[in-house]
């Protein structure tokens, strides 16, 4: 039987206590003195959000699906918990074995966003691994970061051993068996990671110097042993149906932020957005087969007892058997008490009939994502679509019952004008005059408009990685000027209107286009205090300054200045695939308010035709040669 690592008094002093003491219905039990390998997979962030992500189920599953390998799960300790365990100096543990982290051979973090990196160092800090990669020791774990925001890892590069650029799929596998081939060597730690770095897809921080210019620019990034490859190239994971996906979930005992099955029915984008990363990063495009989704539907409802399934995609409508998916699942699951979520989907015929047939009209609220108010600025940011169809979608679900909807957009876009901004709230309204048309008999109620903004923040292998971000005092100003545009509308009653904070943006800013100049800062910050950034009532601005200003780091070089069209980044020894020449042409095509097609209505050729999977293989694609990407 396990012993817990906390005492019944710790466990019954802090907030939900069943975030440290694991035992969740399908978690994987082994004997960690049979196991060759112990990796502890870690989500930077308190339970609730950890539990919630699927890339941590799918690799838990497979990681464990392999005798020699024990996979356990760590996720960040809330505040009250990390005080408790600093003050009694309480190790951090994994939740299965409850044994210390430091006592594995592995910590795979996952990054998915900017503001979880002072989480990271709270994480290897109460684990008793040395925050720096340098100082480490043969008996310290290796620690691996994945993920989105490892597509730039250089602002915290100091901290990791690996960075896996990639899907976890494909060579986990390699990087394991080297590990068993180097333990029996005796060799050191620098031995493992120079085996690593010849594994595809593996980058090595302490094996690349970065040179600087006078001007604060990039002037050379390179390799400093000859294991160590110039180009890091993404993995790609080409058959999304022949792959590990997780039969028995993870069920937790507490709410979570996703308590429900997921099902991934394709992974990739074929939109193009231009603000977009996921939408670059994870191309092309690969689809599920659809008997593989029924299949795993099936087990995980059965395996789990959730009663509700979600289907998960960047864009679902793009999902070429979404109907006949979906209608299976009505008739299958529907009257069994599964509800179906459908995420992700544009406001069409088909939608609304799926919504009106899985939802509750008077509970439910429909979801519309312009990102921009004005067509122009809609075409500047190659989002595809019309003022037309957004009206026509909200005309459609009002006349199918729905009184609230939700509309994102995002401010400080590209060539934004004050025009661009006050046309959301026009937008907003010409949505509420939309319900009005509707006959009084068949409305539900006063119609109810959430308008919400974000600050875009540029990121890494998008058309906008050149592109300067307005700072946190220009953010305010906008947003206060839609805030009057919003309540002068006729509807204006009938409108909330939200917005995103303006120095998190900015910091979140600095750090997808940072360097590793960073690392000095981010670690300062951490420890004055800085830990659970991405939560409002936990962000501490001041003490960001404070830590910017002590290491001379310059927040505007990485926020406010237009890169040079031939600017070294710090992100270009990696290979996703999707070529920078084809990202530059499409920064050029946003300032000439130019739309390019999606993937399927014709290929533009940006390089992704390389990895020969997905939509680049598929009719149009299958007649192209290699050379013409």
């Amino acid at each position: 039987m396990r012993k817990l690592a906390l005492s019944d008094e710790i466990l019954l002093s802090v907030e939900k206590p069943a975030r440290y003491i694991g035992g969740e219905i399908n978690m994987v039990e082994k004997d960690p003195l049979k196991a060759e390998i112990r990796f502890c997979m870690c989500f930077p962030d308190v339970y609730e959000i950890g539990m919630s992500h699927l890339g941590i189920q799918i690799l838990y599953d497979m990681l464990n699906l392999r005798e020699d390998i024990y996979c356990e799960r760590v996720y960040s300790p809330w505040v009250d918990l990390d005080k408790i365990m600093r003050e009694q100096d309480i190790p951090l543990f994994a939740l299965e074995s409850q044994q210390p982290v430091r006592d594995f051979d592995f910590l795979g973090i996952t990054l998915q966003y900017e503001m979880c990196y002072t989480n990271i160092l709270q994480v290897l800090d109460l684990s008793g691994i040395p925050l720096r990669a340098a100082d480490r020791t043969e008996a310290d774990p290796f620690v691996i970061g994945g993920g989105p925001c490892a597509y730039n890892p250089e602002p915290i590069a100091d901290f990791f051993d690996i960075f896996y650029i990639g899907e976890g799929e494909t060579v986990y596998f390699d990087l394991m068996d080297a590990y068993k081939e180097w333990k029996n060597t005796g060799k050191d730690r620098t031995s493992f990671l120079k085996m690593a770095a010849q594994i595809p897809g593996m980058y090595v921080p302490q094996f690349y110097q970065a040179e600087y210019n006078e001007d604060g620019t990039l002037a050379a990034f390179y390799p400093t042993v000859e294991e160590a490859p110039d180009k890091v190239q993404k993995q790609v994971q080409r058959d999304m149906s022949d792959t590990f996906y997780p039969k028995k979930p993870l069920v937790p005992y507490i709410k979570v932020t996703q308590d429900r099955v997921v099902l991934e029915i394709q992974r990739g984008c074929i939109r193009g957005c231009r603000f977009c990363q996921a939408g670059m990063i994870y191309r092309p495009i690969r689809p599920r087969d659809l008997e593989f989704l029924k299949e795993r539907a099936r087990e995980m409802l059965r395996s789990t007892g959730h009663d509700e399934i979600t289907l998960s995609s960047l864009s679902s409508s793009d999902y070429r058997e979404l109907q006949e998916l979906v209608y299976w699942l009505i008739d299958e699951f529907q009257g069994k008490g599964v509800n179906i979520a459908l995420p992700s989907l544009r406001i069409d015929a088909f939608a609304l009939d799926v919504m009106s047939k899985v939802q509750d009209v008077r509970k439910s609220s429909l979801t519309f994502a312009p990102e921009a108010g004005s067509q122009r600025m809609r075409d500047v940011i190659n989002k595809g679509l019309t003022e037309e169809v957004i009206l026509k979608g909200a005309k459609d679900a009002f006349d199918g019952g729905w009184n609230r909807v939700k509309l994102y957009f995002m401010m400080g876009l590209p060539g934004e004008e004050w025009e661009d901004i006050e046309a959301i709230a026009v937008l907003s309204d010409k949505i509420a005059r939309e319900y009005y048309t509707v006959p009084k008999e068949k409305r539900n109620g006063r119609v109810n408009i959430v308008t919400s903004t974000s600050i875009f923040v540029p990121k890494p292998f998008t058309p906008f990685q050149w592109s300067p971000m307005v700072s946190k005092e220009e953010a305010e100003q906008k947003r206060y000027f839609l805030l009057d545009k919003v309540k002068s509308q006729l509807n204006a009653k009938s409108i909330k209107y939200n917005c995103h904070d303006a120095e998190v943006s900015e910091l979140e800013g600095v750090f997808a286009r940072g360097d590793r100049r960073l690392c000095d800062v981010i670690l300062q910050a951490y420890q004055n205090g800085c830990i659970y950034d991405a939560w409002t009532e936990h962000f501490q601005y001041g003490i960001w300054e404070q830590a910017f200003r002590d290491n001379g780091v310059d927040m505007d070089f990485y926020l406010k200045r237009e890169r040079g069209e031939d600017e070294l980044f710090p992100w270009d020894f990696i290979d996703i695939g999707v070529a920078k020449q084809f990202l530059l042409a499409e920064y050029h095509r946003a300032k000439e308010e130019k739309t390019t097609p999606n993937c399927r209505a014709g290929c533009a050729g940006c390089g992704a035709l390389k990895f020969q999977c997905g939509v680049c293989v598929e009719e149009r694609g299958a007649g192209l040669d290699e050379g013409e990407d």
